[in-house]
C-alpha cells in the first residue's frame, strides 16, 4: 500500500465513477481513453483493490470502488481547495508600481476592474533588481522596469512583457540654468555629474542605463548618495548634493526642483511587466491584459524617430518571456 497517491490517478478515478463510462470521462478529463484506463489501472495496482467491473456493455463501481470514492472526493477537495488559496483570487497578489505617479498605478487600476474578484495590492519601492530577487523568493508577484539590465541569472527565473518605451527627464534643482528651456537637448548636460541611482543595490539596472546613455557625451554619473525615501527626503538630499537627478518624465514632482525632458535624441527607459516563471493566478492575467490593453491604446511601445534605447533593450521589447 503506497503512502502517496497520485491525485491525478484519484481525478481518473473519479471521473469514470460519476460517469460510468470511460470514453465520457476521458472527455471530461481531456485526456485519451487509453491514458485514463491506464491511470485507473495502476490506481488499482497501488491499492490492490479491483475498482471497476467492465464488460462490453457497461462499467459498474465494485464494493471496493464504492469504499473509495466519498475518500477520494475528500481528498480531492481538499487539494483543489489548497490550490485555490495559493493561486486562486483569495490570495493576494502584490504589484511593485516603483513610485506613486507613474503610470503603471492606472494599469493596477484597470487590472482590479478586470478582475474584481481579486485583491491586487500596491507597493512603492524603486528598483527592478531588488523587486526581481524578492520575486524569485516568492514574496512579490509582479513589478516594472527595465528587465534587459537585470543579471542573466535573474532573468532566468521570470517572464516578462513589454509594455513601455517611457521618455527620460532631468530633474534639476530650481535655480539651476538649464531651467530656462522646456526640454534639455542631451548634449547640455555634458560636464554635469548627474545622480541616477549609484551605490543602490535595488537599482542596478537603472545606473547601467544612464552608464549606457552618458558614454561618450561627457556627462558623469554622480557618487553614491544616502537613499532616500519619500518626496522631502530625494529632495533634501538633491538640494544639498546639487547634482542633476536621471529620472522619467512621470516623475513625481519634488520640493525644490524642476523636471525637463531630455532631447537629441530621446532616451528611453525600456520598461518590462515582470513576474516569477511559472506564478499562477488570475490577478496575473488580470495585470497583462491590462498593461497590453493601455500599451495599444496610448501607442507605448511606439518608438518616437529620435528616440535612444540600447541595442540589447530593443531585442527584448521586441519579445516576450
Amino acid at each position: 500500500m503506497p503512502r502517496d497517491v497520485d491525485p491525478r490517478l484519484l481525478r481518473a478515478f473519479v471521473a469514470v465513477s460519476e460517469e460510468l463510462h470511460f470514453t465520457r470521462a476521458a472527455a471530461r478529463l481531456y485526456v485519451a481513453q487509453q491514458a485514463l484506463s491506464r491511470d485507473v489501472r495502476r490506481l488499482e495496482r497501488e491499492l490492490g483493490a479491483e475498482l471497476f467491473s467492465r464488460t462490453t456493455r457497461q462499467v459498474a463501481l465494485t464494493a471496493d470502488g464504492e469504499r473509495l470514492l466519498p475518500y477520494a472526493r475528500r481528498v480531492l477537495a481538499a487539494q483543489d481547495e489548497l490550490v485555490a488559496a495559493f493561486t486562486g483570487p483569495a490570495r493576494p497578489l502584490l504589484v511593485d508600481l516603483n513610485s506613486p505617479g507613474l503610470v503603471f498605478g492606472r494599469i493596477l487600476e484597470r487590472a482590479r476592474e478586470l478582475a474584481p474578484e481579486c485583491e491586487l495590492m500596491a507597493r512603492f519601492e524603486s528598483g527592478l533588481t531588488g523587486a526581481a530577487a524578492e520575486m524569485i523568493a516568492g514574496r512579490l508577484d509582479m513589478s516594472f522596469g527595465r528587465y534587459a539590465g537585470l543579471d542573466p541569472a535573474l532573468r532566468s527565473a521570470l517572464a516578462q512583457q513589454p509594455v513601455r518605451y517611457e521618455p527620460m527627464a532631468v530633474l534639476l534643482p530650481s535655480d539651476h540654468p538649464l531651467t530656462e528651456l522646456d526640454a534639455v537637448p542631451l548634449d547640455a548636460l555634458a560636464g554635469e555629474t548627474v545622480y541616477a541611482g549609484a551605490g543602490n543595490p535595488r537599482t542596478l539596472e537603472w545606473t547601467d542605463l544612464a552608464h549606457r546613455l552618458f558614454a561618450g557625451r561627457g556627462i558623469g554619473v554622480a557618487p553614491p548618495a544616502p537613499l532616500a525615501v519619500g518626496p522631502e527626503e530625494f529632495g533634501r538630499i538633491m538640494a544639498k548634493k546639487r547634482n542633476p537627478a536621471l529620472v522619467v518624465v512621470d516623475f513625481p514632482a519634488m520640493p525644490g526642483a524642476e523636471l525637463r525632458p531630455l532631447i537629441d535624441p530621446v532616451p528611453l527607459s525600456p520598461v518590462s511587466l515582470v513576474w516569477r516563471k511559472g506564478l499562477i493566478h488570475p490577478g496575473v492575467t488580470a495585470v497583462r491584459s491590462a498593461a497590453a490593453e493601455l500599451a495599444a491604446a496610448e501607442g507605448w511601445l511606439e518608438k518616437p524617430a529620435d528616440g535612444w534605447v540600447p541595442a540589447t533593450d530593443a531585442l527584448i521589447m521586441m519579445s516576450q518571456i
